[in-house]
C-alpha cells in the first residue's frame, strides 16, 4: 500500500498523521512506517529484537549453515504448480551458489497442482537431459514430489520411481484422518525404498492461504506417532525434510527436536515455487540450529555424486 504512494502524498500523510486512514494500516503500523521513513529502527522492532535477542541464532551462524548447502532437493517449476521454467530455477540457483537443484514437481494425483502423469514426466526427463548439458557443471537432478496414497503407496510407477535421482514424499490429501491411519500411512511410505525424503510432515500452514471468499485459514497438523514415522525414518535410511517455506515451517520445533534426539537425517529445502523462494533456506537453517540439528546430519550438505550415492537403494 505505501508503495504505491509517491514521496510527496507519503509525506503529507505522515505529516497529517493519515497513514492509517488506508486500507490495512493501524496506528502501530503507520507509526512504524513513518519511524522507517526517517531513516530509524521501528520502535516496534527494536523492542521484539531485544526481547528475543537470546533466543534467535546469530545471523553469521545462520550464515555458516547455510554456506555449507550444496543444493535444493524440493522445487516446482511451471511443469506443475510453480510459477518458473526450469531453466529458470536452475539459474537462480546457480545464482545463489548451489551445486545442485532436485526439480520435485507433484504427481498425477495432485490434479489441482497440474500433476505429471507418468508420459509428461518422461518428457521432462527428456528436458533436464538438455539442459543439463548446457548448464554443466551444476546438475538438476531428476525428482518428484509424489503424493502418499491413503494406503502409503506412492503416486507413481515403482519403473519411473526407480530413474529418478530424488524422490520427496509427501501427504497432501486426507490430512484430517485418524492418527493410527495416517501413522499406518506414513510408515508404509517411509518404508518404500524409492523414498529419500519425508515431505513437510504435518501439513500444517500457519500462515492460510487465501481462500476464495478471501479469508485466510491456518491449517492444523495433521495427527501421527511422530515417535514412530522418525525411527522408521531412521530405520529406513529417509530424510526428514525441514521445510522453509515461510507458511510452513514443518515440522514444529518440538517435532524437529525430536527428530534430532532418535537419530533423523534431514533436508533443509524451500519448496520453491519461483525462483527468489530458493533463498528461503535460511529458514530452515535458523530452525535447524534451534533445534540442535547438526550440520553433518542434514543430506545436502553433500556433494551430487555423494547424494546420489546415498539415494541410490543398494
Amino acid at each position: 500500500m505505501v508503495a504505491g504512494l509517491d514521496e510527496a502524498e507519503l509525506d503529507r500523510r505522515i505529516r497529517t498523521n493519515t497513514l492509517k486512514d488506508l486500507k490495512g494500516i493501524g496506528p502501530k503500523t503507520a507509526t512504524a512506517i513513518a519511524q522507517a521513513h526517517e531513516g530509524q529502527v521501528p520502535e516496534y522492532l527494536a523492542d521484539l529484537e531485544q526481547g528475543y535477542a537470546d533466543e534467535v541464532p546469530a545471523a553469521d551462524e545462520i550464515a555458516a549453515f547455510r554456506a555449507a548447502l550444496k543444493g535444493d532437493l524440493h522445487a516446482h517449476s511451471d511443469w506443475s504448480d510453480g510459477g518458473s521454467p526450469i531453466r529458470e530455477m536452475a539459474e537462480a540457483a546457480i545464482a545463489l551458489g548451489h551445486e545442485y537443484l532436485a526439480l520435485t514437481d507433484h504427481s498425477p494425483r495432485l490434479t489441482v497442482a497440474n500433476g505429471l502423469s507418468p508420459e509428461r514426466l518422461e518428457q521432462q526427463l527428456d528436458v533436464v537431459a538438455a539442459l543439463n548439458e548446457e548448464l554443466a557443471p551444476f546438475r538438476i537432478l531428476t525428482g518428484i514430489e509424489v503424493d502418499i496414497n491413503v494406503d502409503g503407496s506412492l503416486d507413481q510407477t515403482d519403473e519411473l520411481l526407480g530413474r529418478l535421482d530424488a524422490v520427496v514424499a509427501s501427504v497432501h490429501s486426507d490430512l484430517r484422518a485418524d492418527r493410527a491411519a495416517m501413522t499406518r500411512r506414513m510408515l508404509a511410505a517411509v518404508a518404500d525404498p524409492h523414498t529419500d525424503v519425508l515431505g513437510h510432515c504435518t501439513g500444517r500452514l500457519v500462515i492460510g492461504r487465501r481462500q476464495r471468499n478471501g479469508t485466510q485459514r491456518p491449517r492444523p497438523e495433521s495427527q501421527f506417532d511422530a515417535e514412530a514415522v522418525f525411527s522408521a525414518c531412521v530405520e529406513h535410511g529417509t530424510a526428514v525434510e525441514i521445510n522453509s517455506r515461510p507458511e510452513r515451517l514443518d515440522p514444529p520445533r518440538r517435532l524437529l527436536t525430536l527428530a534430532v534426539e532418535l537419530g533423523c537425517e534431514f533436508a533443509i529445502d524451500t519448496d520453491a515455487h519461483a525462483p527468489g523462494q530458493l533463498d528461503w533456506q535460511y529458514n530452515g537453517c535458523e530452525r535447524a540450529i534451534e533445534c540442535g540439528v547438526p550440520v553433518e546430519r542434514v543430506v545436502n550438505t553433500r556433494s551430487a555424486d555423494d547424494l546420489l550415492e546415498w539415494t541410490t537403494p543398494p
